[in-house]
């Protein structure tokens, strides 16, 4: 999901998640520090508690003293990224720190995520294109 037509004014902070889930069917889970635990479970994606814990996150985030938005976007391999906007430093503290946010990122390290990064970024200008209207007079 990328709004291409509202972004926040800068400077502003992102928050860059990046994840590989594990391959469907492989299914991965942590032992720990001790490394992988093959089982055999679906893409992290297709599972009922990774669906409502990531609507559950963005409905949490939305409600931050800071957020700005969010763009999301993954692809069937299982590779995928997410970009939070938060208004400063203090703002993604606070986010990263939120209870629920915490057992929720002790879940994905421990079932969810084969590798994840994440990467935190000052944005002190940006560039877009806008979509052209259509011409009512061309055919």
């Amino acid at each position: 999901m990328l709004d291409q037509t509202s972004a926040p004014s800068p400077p502003y902070y992102a928050v860059i998640f990046t994840r590989i889930r594990p391959a469907e069917g492989s299914g991965f889970a942590r032992t720990g520090e001790g490394g992988e635990n093959p089982v055999h479970t679906p893409h992290a994606a297709d599972l009922p508690d990774y669906r409502e814990t990531a609507e559950r996150m963005l409905q949490l985030a939305e409600g931050q003293d800071g957020y700005l938005g969010m763009d999301a976007v993954a692809d069937a391999s299982g590779e995928g990224i997410t970009i939070s906007y938060w208004r400063d430093e203090q703002a993604i503290r606070a986010w990263r720190q939120h209870a629920e946010h915490r057992v929720a990122q002790a879940h994905g390290r421990n079932h969810w995520y084969r590798w994840w990064r994440v990467r935190v970024a000052k944005v002190e200008r940006e560039y877009a294109s806008m979509p052209q209207a259509a011409d009512p007079h061309s055919s």
